[in-house]
């Protein structure tokens, strides 16, 4: 059962679960929790996702544990305040893809879990995991995520094999760790920043997506960003200037691209070089500003839609709907890049916010709440999407 990207209101109705279903994906709709825990009389389903849960009280993940046929198990950003020792993972062993990020789980991450043989993708960041990572993982594990969590300890040395990403923890930047994790990660944990009371830059610019930098016409040099970023991924300039952390897995997509290009002329902007390309990403892209002078910051975003033409055709119905965070503050909600440029797509636009960087540091938070369309202009084609951004201090004049 497929009812995703409808806006649904209210709760989840308790009588799905004497439905007789292999599959159910609520994603895309505006629920309440908590989820039903009668979803747990589905024992033969083999993909669940439920995605954003608007309010309303939070879910256990007890109901789980009868599904052990599950291939695919989708809890995103539903109100979960629960532990993962809840799951009894050991009956899971059919489990591929684990995505319960941006809820309230505690506790440490089982073994068990890690050990399930199948599995290739775990996301669990933007939760309150604690503890130490366990000491081995299943041989099908390349993709994980621990980001934003109270994770410590020592990074395990099975990190070198996989795509690991571990920003905005508590580990310990030694030797062994250095040498399996990309050059300055330790700038991306909590209580360690570079360059704390000691900045090294006052702004920065990147052309995301880009191959070669680019002067643009606001007299900014825009540094190119084509890391090679996948599932659970972030990278860090050779100067330790800034960064950049991808997580999600672009679903039921055959080839999903978290760069994309057009050679299409933009209209609005004197800098068409800056919007050939745009980095996208299915679920949350972050930009950080590292070691930057304490002060107020004008921030620019630049976006551009090119993916949904304009026009009669069925692809000019796609809509690409995100939030925009800075500093952690939402400063746009169901932010659409298209319906912000008058309907019409290959047209530049630019969202400037005035923010406040007081330990050196700038976090830029795109993030999909599950709204917009998930198949157009391809199967799986959906996330926030950017084209360059920058970071200047702000003067009189830039105060609106």
């Amino acid at each position: 059962m497929w009812a995703s990207d409808n806006d649904f209101t209210g709760q989840i109705p308790d009588y799905i679960g004497s439905w007789s279903l292999t599959e159910l994906r609520f994603q895309g709709n505006s629920f309440e929790g908590p989820i039903p825990a009668t979803l747990s009389n589905l024992a033969q389903l083999t993909s669940l996702r439920i995605g954003d849960i608007l309010n309303g009280s939070s879910s256990s993940l007890a109901f789980v544990n009868n599904m052990t046929s599950l291939s695919t198990l989708v809890l995103r950003n539903c109100r979960i305040s629960d532990k993962l020792s809840s799951i009894d993972f050991s009956k899971l062993t059919s489990l591929n893809l684990l995505d319960l990020s941006f809820n309230n789980i505690t506790g440490q991450v089982p073994q068990t879990l890690l050990n399930l043989k199948l599995l290739n993708f775990l996301f669990l960041g933007n939760n309150s995991l604690s503890g130490n990572l366990p000491s081995s993982i299943g041989s099908s594990l390349k993709n994980l995520d621990f980001s934003y969590n109270q994770l410590s300890g020592t990074v395990p040395s099975w990190a070198k094999d996989s795509q690991l990403n571990l920003v905005t923890n508590n580990f310990v930047a030694d030797s062994s760790s250095n040498s399996v994790l990309p050059t300055g990660w330790g700038c991306l944990q909590r209580n360690t920043p570079c360059f704390l009371g000691l900045p090294h830059s006052s702004s920065f610019a990147v052309d995301s997506g880009s191959r070669r930098p680019v002067s643009g016409s606001d007299n900014s040099f825009y540094e190119s960003d084509d890391a090679s970023l996948g599932p659970a991924s972030f990278y860090i300039t050779g100067a330790q200037t800034w960064g950049v952390s991808n997580v999600g897995r672009f679903m039921d997509a055959q080839n999903g691209s978290y760069i994309i290009y057009s050679s299409r002329q933009f209209l609005n902007t004197l800098d068409t070089e800056l919007f050939r390309n745009a980095r996208m990403s299915p679920s949350s892209l972050r930009y950080f500003g590292i070691g930057l002078e304490n002060g107020n910051y004008t921030v620019t975003l630049q976006f551009a839609e090119f993916d949904f033409p304009d026009g009669q055709s069925w692809k000019s119905t796609g809509r690409r709907v995100f939030d925009i965070y800075v500093q952690g503050v939402r400063k746009e909600q169901n932010f659409d890049i298209r319906k912000t440029a008058g309907g019409k797509s290959y047209t530049a636009v630019r969202k400037q916010y005035i923010v406040p960087v007081t330990k050196n540091f700038l976090e830029i938070h795109l993030f999909w709440a599950g709204k917009g369309t998930c198949c157009i202009p391809t199967q799986g084609y959906y996330g926030p999407a950017i084209s360059a951004l920058s970071a200047t201090p702000s003067t009189f004049l830039d105060l609106k």
